[in-house]
């Protein structure tokens, strides 16, 4: 028999894959229809606005309905979606256009999506497996996502744009299934309302409650600005490596050999997210957080002084495993932290503030090689990455005494 916790992974697996598709083909979809340069971008900037736009309001309706239900309905209207635009690239019409739609409605689906699934989990499964699944739901979006969705993309497309979106479309309808599989589960348990904890008579959800307790709990509030912090690197590397990395740059790569690069990050992450309960065994939770913000100068670093490719991959592949063990512990601590009708809201105003920082960096960074030249930008990078490592060391001890005081009240 399915558990719960199976029908969630596999909306999951699907519909992460399905996102692996689309994110790597609207931009190509346009671009094939004829699509200028600044059309383009915007069609990137389209399927990542909804974070910063639409994230608190997404927290607000999983609080308020159910992340099952939202799993289903999200789901759905991406097959939806992916359906019109396969039918606006078998008729030649529009294909544009509803490229742009199709982008700006994957996004607000997402930010729907990835808090259902984070609220999801501790309503299915017992406190102490929390790090298990979060690591296992963290490893399937690493495969599906990051490793197995861009080339699967890249097959399609040299197929026919139709087929990428004809298959996406068919994925996010498997993930749909899953969560209508998962609600129509849990409706049937008679002792669902008093496993969520949940209480008939609540007050409806207010949008700002999740922003409110976020500040107010001084450990979720220090770990979500450090994470915007290393967001501004990230941003800034997301823009600016493509650049270093594919002919004419630096490292003279072909295309495919930069979608190989970018397939050894989310190798490093599909390790980090196998071993992390085997690591928190032996090594403290607040040393995982630190190492990873040393991984992020690995991101950096190497292309800033200029390293031969085998060390800027294997800084690549550090920081995408340092990357998942962050997103897993901090999933963790939020889950354990925060009540569950808050939950929602709580990750999404977690993610309007670190993921906000994403665009920030990527932006600071288009905007610094207009003048500068790519190392050096990359060089301030690294400067910054230091400094968040100094900040984590200042208050490790603070950090360190919080974090173990939260595990030790869950294990009670």
């Amino acid at each position: 028999m399915i558990t719960p916790f199976g029908r969630l992974w596999a909306s999951a697996c699907s519909s992460n894959l399905g996102d692996g598709i689309a994110l790597t083909s609207f931009p190509l979809i346009a671009l094939t229809a004829g699509a200028s340069p600044g059309e383009v971008a915007l069609v990137t900037t389209a399927a990542t606005i909804a974070w910063p736009l639409c994230g608190l309001h997404a927290g607000w309706l999983v609080d308020r309905l159910s992340p099952q239900l939202l799993l289903t309905v999200a789901n759905g209207a991406r097959a939806l979606m992916l359906l019109g635009l396969t039918a606006a690239i078998a008729c030649d019409a529009f294909v544009a256009p509803a490229v742009m739609i199709a982008a700006l409605v994957y996004g607000i689906a997402e930010t729907l999506v990835d808090t259902s699934l984070i609220a999801g989990i501790p309503r299915i499964v017992p406190k102490h497996q929390l790090t298990g699944a979060n690591a296992k739901m963290e490893a399937t979006i690493n495969i599906a996502n990051e490793l197995a969705g861009p080339p699967l993309a890249g097959f399609l497309l040299g197929a026919a744009g139709l087929a990428a979106a004809a298959v996406g479309s068919g994925l996010y309808a498997l993930a749909a299934l899953a969560g209508l599989s998962l609600l129509v589960a849990m409706r049937s348990r008679s002792t669902t309302a008093a496993a969520e904890g949940a209480d008939p008579e609540k007050p409806t959800p207010r949008i700002r409650d999740g922003l409110r307790y976020l500040w107010r709990d001084r450990l979720q509030r220090e770990l979500t600005v450090l994470t915007a912090a290393m967001s501004l690197i990230w941003g800034a590397w997301t823009a600016m490596f493509v650049l270093y990395a594919v002919a004419p740059g630096p490292l003279g790569l072909s295309t495919v050999a930069y979608g190989w690069v970018l397939a050894a990050m989310a190798v490093g992450g599909i390790v980090a997210a196998g071993v992390i309960e085997r690591l928190q065994r032996r090594v403290s939770t607040t040393l995982l957080l630190f190492i990873d913000t040393v991984g992020t100068i690995g991101l950096v670093l190497p292309a800033a002084l200029g390293a031969p490719l085998p060390v800027i991959v294997a800084g690549v592949v550090l920081a995408g495993a340092g990357s998942t063990v962050w997103r897993v512990i901090v999933a963790v601590i939020r889950q354990q932290a925060t009540p569950l009708p808050l939950l929602g809201r709580v990750y999404s105003a977690s993610r309007v503030i670190s993921w906000g920082a994403l665009p920030l960096g990527s932006a600071l960074a288009a905007l610094a090689v207009e003048s500068l030249d790519i190392e050096t930008v990359f060089l301030i990078a690294s400067a910054v990455a230091g400094a968040v490592c100094v900040w984590f060391t200042l208050r490790f001890r603070s950090l360190h005494t919080r974090i173990a005081g939260l595990e030790a009240e869950t294990s009670a």
